[in-house]
């Protein structure tokens, strides 16, 4: 790929010896220049695809200098991947990396900017904040990125993407990356990308291959015994138990701590240090159950998942998609277990329709799910009911955005 040596030197003690698919594609035509809008689902190696041309093509300012390139990213634990990700490959070089992101004192942000950096990577919000206090200047970019971009449509950001965009000079080079390719994903690439090449490394499926995918139907209040009884059967390395609101997550967190050893839960209430602490331990695995909203949904790479419980069904059908994704990583194999309750058979349908497979009915011998068993056809069988509704797939509801 004509990498400099510190670049290769980098990628070398970092492990990275062969490019993923995603990788092989996306980084030739980034360090031609091109804008590229890439789809690929999670856990292909993205962030180090557009991380790579970044550093080869900008080349480090001195003291006080403005970003030179910035990436936009949905959620502070994303940010704080894509920071350290970015790092690790700028080691040999004179890159300076920064992450900004809400939840965290402005003012150690505020000092970083100051002493200057070459490579920005923020969330929408308070990248705005950054620039309305003026301790930030587009001026200077060469390199946007929009990182999971349909997840910032997706949770309110779209106006301050644009906003920000509108900030970054003409001649720069975009890259936007996604799992999924939304109509307004591809709106926003028309309205602010160069003839952008697309190109789609996502598999004929949605779902990730290596991963087997169950369901369970289970009556409401038996939900939590099936849990604990799914836990002991499988004994999982490491899983992530899927929960729709904040308040969910606190009440299973209290009950699985005296059960299972190594519990912790995550979602929006926690300050912003619980919330890095939690996650530093998960990929330490020294956590092996974590309890979480769709806050971690996304972008978060731990490699060690081996299984993915959805306690909750999720409202709309990509969250599945992308809850799914943590497991089954970079061609590993992992599982994945939904719990459907008998009035939520529509929510399997739509979910099967959106990842083009069935899911297969699992049961645990021994344990009763349901009080008054449902028909099997019910639910194993996909319908040819009403289309899936727009609350389904389009933006979220307020109500929805705040749980997360």
């Amino acid at each position: 790929m004509g990498l400099s040596d510190d670049l290769l030197e980098a990628l070398f003690k970092a492990d990275y010896l062969e490019p993923t698919p995603v990788q092989a594609g996306l980084i030739p035509r980034a360090l031609a220049g091109a804008d590229v809008m890439g789809q690929a689902r999670t856990g292909t190696g993205k962030t180090a695809a557009f991380a790579i041309p970044i550093l080869q093509r900008v080349a480090a300012g001195k003291a006080g200098a403005q970003p030179r390139a910035l990436a936009l990213v949905p959620t502070r634990e994303l940010a704080v991947q894509v920071r350290d990700e970015c790092q690790k490959l700028a080691l040999f070089s004179e890159h300076r990396v920064a992450a900004v992101y809400g939840g965290k004192p402005i003012r150690q942000q505020a000092d970083q900017l100051r002493r200057g950096v070459d490579v920005l990577i923020g969330t929408p919000g308070r990248v705005i904040d950054m620039i309305n206090r003026g301790l930030l200047g587009l001026g200077d970019l060469q390199v946007v990125v929009l990182d999971e971009a349909d997840r910032m449509l997706d949770i309110g950001f779209r106006p301050d993407i644009e906003r920000i965009l509108r900030r970054c000079p003409s001649e720069r080079q975009t890259l936007l990356l996604s799992a999924t390719i939304p109509p307004p994903v591809k709106r926003l690439a028309e309205r602010y990308m160069r003839s952008p090449e697309v190109l789609d490394f996502s598999a004929g499926d949605v779902a990730v291959e290596t991963i087997e995918q169950f369901y369970f139907t289970v009556d409401p209040e038996r939900k939590f015994d099936l849990l604990i009884k799914l836990i002991e059967r499988e004994q999982p390395r490491q899983a992530i138990v899927f929960v729709r609101t904040r308040r969910g997550a606190d009440r299973l967190f209290r009950k699985l701590s005296p059960l299972f050893e190594a519990v912790d839960a995550i979602h929006g209430d926690l300050a912003q240090s619980a919330r890095d602490r939690v996650m530093r331990r998960f990929r330490e695995g020294k956590s092996k159950i974590l309890v979480a909203t769709d806050v971690v949904g996304r972008g978060i790479d731990v490699s060690g998942i081996s299984h993915i419980i959805n306690f909750d069904v999720p409202q709309f059908c990509d969250d599945y998609v992308h809850r799914v994704g943590r497991t089954g990583r970079m061609g590993r194999e992992g599982v994945a277990f939904t719990f459907v309750t008998p009035e939520e058979g529509n929510e399997l349908t739509r979910i099967e329709m959106r990842i083009n497979r069935l899911l297969k009915r699992d049961e645990i011998s021994g344990f009763v799910a349901l009080e008054k068993p449902q028909p099997t056809e019910q639910l194993d069988e996909p319908s040819d009911g009403p289309e899936p509704s727009k609350a389904v797939f389009g933006r979220p509801s307020k109500r929805y955005r705040r749980a997360l």
